[in-house]
C-alpha cells in the first residue's frame, strides 16, 4: 500500500485533487480558444470524437465520453442547434440515434486543432515523460472503472 491511513491524508497528497486541479487547469488553459469558436469544452470533445470515429450513436458517444443520456442528449441538441452535428434515427434499427459531423463541425474541429499544443508547450514535458502520463492516466483510468 502507498497511502499511510495512520493519519487522515493531507490536501496536497490526494492524488484526486491533484487530477481534479490539473483537469480544471486544463480546461482554463483551452478556454480562450474555445470561447473564440464559440464552444465549450464538452462540446469540443464531442466534435474530436465524431472527427476521429466519422459516426457514433449516442450510446457509443456517451460510454466513449463518460457522459449520461441527460448530460449528452442537451449537448447534441445545442450542437445540432448550430449546425455543426445531425442526429439521426438508425435505418436498421429505429431505435439507435447517430450522430456525424457536418460540414460546418469538420471546420470547427479542424480550427481547433492546434488547442492541445498549448497544453503540450505549456506542460515542460519530453516526450517520453507526456507518453508516460498519458499511459499511466489511461491505466488508472481503465483499473479504476472496471
Amino acid at each position: 500500500m502507498f497511502v499511510d491511513t495512520s493519519q487522515p491524508l493531507p490536501l496536497d497528497d490526494h492524488l484526486c485533487f491533484s487530477l481534479y486541479a490539473t483537469s480544471r487547469a486544463i480546461q482554463k488553459l483551452y478556454h480562450d480558444g474555445l470561447s473564440a469558436n464559440g464552444i465549450t469544452y464538452p462540446q469540443y470533445l464531442v466534435l474530436v470524437a465524431l472527427y476521429q470515429y466519422k459516426e457514433l450513436s449516442v450510446k457509443q458517444m456517451g460510454e466513449l465520453l463518460s457522459l449520461d443520456s441527460g448530460t449528452l442528449t442537451p449537448l447534441l441538441k445545442r450542437l445540432e442547434h448550430e449546425n455543426l452535428v445531425v442526429r439521426q434515427r438508425s435505418k436498421e434499427d429505429e431505435r439507435v440515434v447517430n450522430v456525424y459531423l457536418t460540414e460546418d463541425g469538420l471546420k470547427k474541429r479542424e480550427a481547433l486543432k492546434d488547442l492541445p499544443q498549448s497544453l503540450v508547450s505549456k506542460s515542460g514535458f519530453t516526450k517520453e515523460e507526456w507518453d508516460s502520463l498519458e499511459d499511466l492516466t489511461k491505466k488508472l483510468y481503465g483499473n479504476i472503472t472496471k
